[in-house]
């Protein structure tokens, strides 16, 4: 479950993580309030549960409240990524003198928690770290040790950061770290954590991930999950019985069983791409499964590849083949689609595709390169 921006801060504000003053609005007179109540120039961003707002529009700085009104007008019904955008939050804008990235998430890997810390906030961290991976500093986390001061320390060292600016990172990566644990979080990101002018340290943007698994026993967070925040394709995959998250790559994923469904991610990053979503048709998937799958794939717009990875079981490679034969017959398909087949009935299966525009792959690893490969050419 992702959270959106205000969920995040109210989260970290309870905690003790200092937050800009603001409040949630849902049309451009309660806006135009909340502006007037701040004073001064004022910060209205969408309410969605993606990143990349600022480039599309959805975040947009206003001097005062008539500027805000305007701005919630344009912003307000707007939609983002596929997201209808309902709700905005109005902030005190900030005298900012430099951001920083800083977030702590799993590392399923090494089996660890990992901070990642930058001086280069603000911007995606992805960027920074491929353009200048220097300035990026990933630090793991014992599970028995916890995060303790030296390692904070040991960071900011690492990174170039003076001490009056450790004096406040310590505490906040401390409280993030709690929460991380005491919320089943996967991911808590500030971006950017910004020293303003006065010295103070602020979070002006917030991210949280938390397990999916884990919501039964943080029933505050489940009771709040709001219907703006699922992606419209996750409501039409449920609608369908199919299990399927939105992802933000571009090389759209087919699989059968959770955990192929998540190697398969790994393997995909691996390969130099990312997944554009998570869909397992579990076992024993019949061919329409595997059609109204491939169909909910192909409707989303930043998928340039698909990759569907089966490992036959009780989910027979024939059918899964025969799904695949009648969702290209009458679906326009305009990226590639590439088909590992293993188990019961793989060869029969990929007998029934010989002739067809899919791309056969004998390996996993062939498998998540070709379709790496597709998405980026």
């Amino acid at each position: 479950m992702n959270l959106i921006e205000s969920q995040a801060k109210a989260i970290f504000a309870a905690a003790g993580i200092p937050v800009p003053r603001g409040r949630l609005a849902a049309t451009p007179e309660e806006v135009r309030d909340i502006a007037a109540e701040i004073g001064g120039r004022v910060v209205v961003k969408a309410q969605v549960p993606i990143g990349g707002r600022g480039k599309a529009g959805g975040i947009q700085l206003a001097d005062g409240p008539d500027g805000a009104y305007e701005q919630a007008r344009q912003i307000l019904g707007m939609d983002l990524k596929g997201f209808k955008v309902e709700q905005v939050l109005v902030e005190e804008a900030a005298a900012i003198q430099q951001e920083f990235y800083l977030s702590i998430t799993t590392d399923r890997d090494r089996q660890a928690n990992v901070v990642i810390f930058s001086t280069e906030g603000g911007v995606d961290i992805e960027e920074v770290a491929e353009k200048t991976p220097e300035k990026v500093i990933k630090y793991w986390i014992d599970a028995g040790l916890g995060l303790r001061d030296y390692h904070i320390r040991d960071i900011a060292f690492q990174a170039g950061v003076s001490t009056d600016v450790l004096k406040q990172l310590a505490p906040v990566l401390h409280t993030m770290y709690g929460i991380l644990r005491a919320k089943d979080a996967m991911l808590v990101e500030i971006n950017p954590l910004a020293l303003l002018e006065d010295g103070r340290i602020v979070a002006l943007d917030g991210k949280m991930q938390i397990d999916d698994n884990a919501l039964f026993r943080q029933q505050d967070i489940a009771a709040d999950k709001r219907e703006e925040g699922e992606h419209p394709l996750e409501k039409e995959a449920a609608r369908r019985g199919l299990a399927y998250v939105k992802l933000d790559g571009h090389v759209g994923v087919i699989g059968n069983g959770a955990g192929l469904v998540m190697t398969t991610l790994d393997m995909i990053q691996r390969s130099g791409g990312k997944a554009a979503n998570f869909l397992d048709i579990g076992g024993g998937a019949r061919a329409e499964v595997v059609r109204n799958a491939l169909e909910l794939v192909l409707s989303d717009p930043d998928v340039k590849s698909v990759l569907i990875n089966v490992f036959g079981g009780i989910t027979r490679g024939d059918e899964v083949a025969r799904g695949l034969l009648d969702a290209i017959s009458t679906l326009e398909i305009k990226v590639p689609i590439v088909v590992r087949l293993a188990g019961t009935n793989a060869e029969e299966g990929l007998a029934l595709l010989q002739g067809s525009p899919l791309t056969p792959a004998d390996t996993f690893e062939e498998a998540a390169r070709k379709a790496v490969e597709a998405a980026s050419a």
